[in-house]
């Protein structure tokens, strides 16, 4: 395979880079919306446990559809949609910029009945972050009980459960893509497409083709906030998507002010770098690097998955990595990340 300068680059420092790092990183790049990278690295698979992505790739979406659709507004509260909810004056928008005070995280994997439908587990996790305690702090929190109770909302705005509400926004928005969950943990594809993850000290297996996060793989496989796996042309194709809510092309079906509204800074600095639902570049040790812009939305996932889309540069980045494969306290990806971002917008500005 030929490569032009950017991807011979960027594959000479990678090569190095990954070393106890990763065991590899596919990485591509779209500039003005043309591809412009294309790259593995290391030792790579077809498709990825997509871990936290799945926040952005189904239940945000799904949400800024719900709310283009007329089905809430930004002062809409839980409670007015879930009437049995815990917490009076939690608003939709909260959940979205983790800063409704519910808990980061809770070890739901080990209450659960495991034999139980995973329709019936919704039910009881439903009933279970009722219980917990609201921590505000005047501060975002990232919070995995927030984009699960997202998914509770989603089902009460379609009258449908979870996986047909996924269905539906697959087929809207991404038709073409091969990116599902697992279903009661069965894989798609045969084991060997998949990227391995970490040694379980719960499931006692490496993770493969089982999704990584505990809470998930317990509720049956799917949630809104992980679950999803997917390969490099399926999250490319979800950046994309975005790129052309953001740009109002027409045969996307969110209206463009409502994209760039949810993409918009959404909180105060002093409280956290969130949109409604995408992160944003911190001042210091953003993910992205220092070269995106203020502008910029994205997101990333625990197993070491992210995008980045600057719109001001109109560079979308998407890296995809098994990095807990080598133990999810081996941090060094984090520093990896950004270097990733520099390289390419670098290699861009010297081409020009």
């Amino acid at each position: 395979m030929r490569h032009n300068s950017i991807e011979r680059a960027l594959i000479e420092k990678l090569q190095t880079a990954i070393q106890d790092v990763t065991p590899g990183v596919v990485v591509r790049a779209y500039h003005h919306g043309r591809m412009i990278c294309d790259v593995q690295v290391g030792q790579t698979y077809p498709i990825y446990d997509l871990a936290s992505l799945t926040k952005v790739i189904f239940t945000q979406q799904s949400i800024m559809r719900a709310y283009d659709q007329g089905l809430w507004n930004l002062e809409t509260k839980v409670k007015d949609i879930l009437p049995d909810f815990a917490f009076d004056q939690i608003k939709i928008t909260e959940l979205l910029t983790h800063t409704s005070g519910l808990e980061w995280w809770r070890p739901f994997y080990k209450d659960i009945r495991l034999n139980d439908t995973w329709q019936t587990k919704r039910l009881w996790l439903f009933r279970e972050i009722n219980k917990t305690e609201l921590k505000q702090t005047g501060k975002a929190v990232y919070s995995d009980l927030g984009f699960m109770t997202l998914g509770f909302l989603l089902e009460a705005f379609y009258k449908k459960d979870l996986l047909q509400v996924w269905q539906d926004a697959k087929n809207d928005f991404y038709p073409t893509t091969s990116m599902d969950f697992h279903i009661d943990n069965v894989p798609l594809n045969d084991i060997s497409q998949y990227a391995p993850t970490e040694e379980c000290p719960f499931r006692h297996k490496v993770m493969r083709g089982e999704v990584h996060d505990e809470n998930t793989w317990a509720l049956g496989g799917i949630s809104s906030h992980a679950g999803l796996f997917g390969s490099i042309d399926d999250v490319a194709a979800f950046g994309l998507n975005l790129r052309s809510q953001l740009h109002g092309i027409a045969r996307y079906k969110i209206k463009q002010k409502t994209a760039q509204l949810f993409a918009a800074r959404a909180i105060d600095q002093e409280a956290g770098d969130w949109a409604m639902g995408y992160m944003m570049p911190s001042i210091e040790n953003a993910s992205c690097g220092p070269h995106f812009s203020i502008h910029s939305i994205g997101h990333t996932g625990f197993t070491g998955t992210s995008f980045w889309y600057d719109p001001r540069q109109d560079l979308l980045v998407v890296a995809l990595s098994n990095r807990v494969n080598y133990g999810r306290e081996n941090r060094a990806y984090v520093q990896l990340r950004p270097q990733i971002h520099s390289w390419i917008y670098e290699a861009i500005k010297r081409t020009i």
